[in-house]
């Protein structure tokens, strides 16, 4: 049994090898292409993979009840820009800390900080990317141009200083240069909000 936002589908378990090929079928069908799979109920227990392709290695015959929530792509760039502020306010947070640690010498806690505040600012740029692509996006392509350009350059300038050592030329790069590239993000995450608030208002 196939279920989809509380409804049970027409389609047959059976007709599948394995899991990962149940859900790439649902994925193509027609009134899936502007929604987003949020989460994947497996015989009433909840699933996500732990290695890629996990789905691959469930046979069909394993699965008695598959049961897919989704939502709109539509709510989902709601629901993600509504968020983004906080990840924006934990990247500053990230950076003015790692910088007191570096001016303190206190180099394995600031680069294991750093190393994070770094992957969580690339998974921010990446959620903006996508938003920027989705119904909302229209009108913000130079900001995003002009601010890849800069976040890019002052990356790969504190990985410069970090290769040297110079964790003094790291602090001020990170408090003085990529902080108020943060509040770029900023400024282009309040462009979404402000297209959605007026979208809501229609």
């Amino acid at each position: 049994m196939i279920i989809i936002d509380g409804r049970e589908s027409n389609l047959s378990i059976g007709n599948y090898n394995n899991l990962e090929e149940v859900l790439v079928h649902l994925s193509e069908q027609e009134d899936m292409e502007t929604r987003i799979v949020t989460d994947v109920f497996l015989n009433d227990e909840a699933f996500s993979e732990l290695y890629p392709h996990q789905a691959e290695d469930i046979a069909a015959s394993q699965i008695k009840r598959l049961e897919l929530r989704t939502v709109s792509a539509e709510q989902m760039e709601r629901d993600v820009t509504g968020e983004l502020p906080k990840v924006v306010k934990l990247i500053e947070y990230g950076c003015r800390e790692v910088a007191r640690l570096f001016r303190l010498a206190e180099l394995a806690e600031g680069l294991e900080l750093l190393q994070d505040t770094i992957a969580v600012s690339r998974d921010l740029i990446n959620a903006i990317n996508v938003l920027s692509a989705g119904t909302y996006g229209q009108g913000v392509e130079t900001e995003l141009v002009n601010f890849s350009q800069a976040s890019d350059g002052l990356l790969t300038e504190i990985g410069d200083a970090m290769s040297d050592e110079d964790w003094l030329l790291v602090a001020d790069l990170l408090e003085y240069e990529f902080l108020p590239i943060c509040s770029k993000l900023q400024e282009i995450i309040n462009f979404f909000q402000n297209k959605i608030d007026a979208a809501g208002a229609q």
